[in-house]
């Protein structure tokens, strides 16, 4: 049982660390002055967020940068418009509806990510109890849903 524990600990640590940086992001977005162009939030931080990536990337060996670049740029892409995706509509669904629309945006996620994007193209097993999480995360969207239309 000790492995089993401590195997879980280093991808909940990593897991709660991404979490609290989801926090910051939220905040940041929330917090912020409205502006009219909806898209000069996400772009000043997404260049914050890069010049630091940056750095932090030019402490590891970058040997094959150029190669490494080249043969995922694809990949690259993808998960580019995948960050704009996310910025530019967080942004919006904070803007206009709240942060505690934060949970369907999380669940959404777990179904998208956790569940399909892992089962269907990555190959991962499911066993019982990811269908069993499955479940609770589509009934925690429609409680989610029926609460928020009892407080309109």
């Amino acid at each position: 049982m000790t492995i089993k524990i401590t195997g879980l600990l280093a991808p909940f640590l990593i897991a709660l660390i991404a979490a609290i940086g989801n926090a910051l992001v939220t905040l940041g977005q929330k917090k912020a002055g409205a502006f009219q162009n909806p898209f000069a939030f996400g772009s000043f931080s997404l260049l914050i967020a890069a010049i630091i990536l940056f750095s932090i990337s030019f402490l590891y060996p970058t040997k094959g940068l150029l190669h490494y670049f080249t043969i995922n740029f694809k990949w690259l892409i993808i998960s580019g418009i995948g960050l704009v995706m996310l910025n530019i509509f967080l942004y919006l669904l904070y803007r206009n509806h709240g942060a505690s629309y934060y949970t369907l945006y999380a669940i959404l996620a777990i179904i998208t990510t956790s569940i399909l994007l892992s089962v269907f193209v990555f190959g991962e097993k499911m066993n019982v109890y990811y269908y069993i999480s499955f479940v609770f995360a589509t009934l925690t969207i429609l409680m989610f849903m029926k609460g928020k239309m009892i407080n309109l």
